[in-house]
């Protein structure tokens, strides 16, 4: 997935020229390119490039998608200080065997991820297991964020100050993003489980927000 810039892709016989195009994450939704596993490929930078190459383990996948920016239901979630951008690129509606993949954007001031959630277990209907990072993006870049990852015992309880470019990973329990005032946040989310639903569990504590 081209983060900025555009690229042609390679992949046996198939061939997508100058995909891509934003100059930065936040400039709009991104073109994405999904290969199934065990595709040998190659990737030529156009422009400038910078790219996020999301994988999971997988055995069988799916057939190859391209994902254009039209094809991108935006949606607007929260209010208030809780709203923010939401970008689905490959989630349930789109075909794959583990990964799941979206983009988000979070005005300056406001929460994200919020009320703190999980995805730590497998407890259906309710919550499935699935391990996510987190790729941060800060405008301007001299800002930070605020990101923590805590347990309902506290045997895990981080909070970590963010900068432009940083990887966050989320290895169990609930998590929660702030940006500051006066910096706009962008972050990719990759996720991955052993079912691919997206079913989480709010902390009871911050659940009353949503009501």
């Amino acid at each position: 997935m081209p983060l900025s810039g555009r690229c042609s892709v390679a992949a046996g016989e198939e061939r997508w020229e100058e995909i891509g195009g934003r100059e930065n994450p936040f400039d709009g939704p991104p073109h994405a390119l999904y290969l199934p596993p065990g595709t040998d490929y190659r990737v030529v930078a156009v422009t400038d490039l910078e790219l996020a190459i999301c994988s999971a383990p997988a055995q069988s996948g799916a057939e190859t998608l391209l994902v254009r920016p039209e094809d991108i239901e935006v949606e607007i979630r929260g209010y208030g200080s809780l709203e923010r951008e939401i970008r689905p690129i490959l989630m349930e509606d789109r075909p794959a065997e583990s990964l799941l993949v979206v983009e988000v954007i979070t005005p300056n001031g406001h929460w994200s991820s919020y009320p703190p959630h999980k995805h730590d277990r497998e407890d259906p209907p309710r919550e499935r297991y699935l391990e996510e990072t987190y790729y941060h993006r800060i405008r301007p870049e001299r800002g930070f964020a605020l990101q923590r990852v805590y347990t309902d015992d506290r045997s895990l309880d981080e909070t970590l100050a963010v900068r432009d470019g940083d990887v966050v990973l989320v290895p169990k329990g609930y998590h929660v993003v702030s940006a500051p005032p006066g910096y706009d946040l962008y972050y990719l989310n990759v996720m991955a489980g052993p079912v691919r639903e997206w079913r989480i569990q709010n902390d009871p504590d911050h659940e009353w927000l949503l009501k």
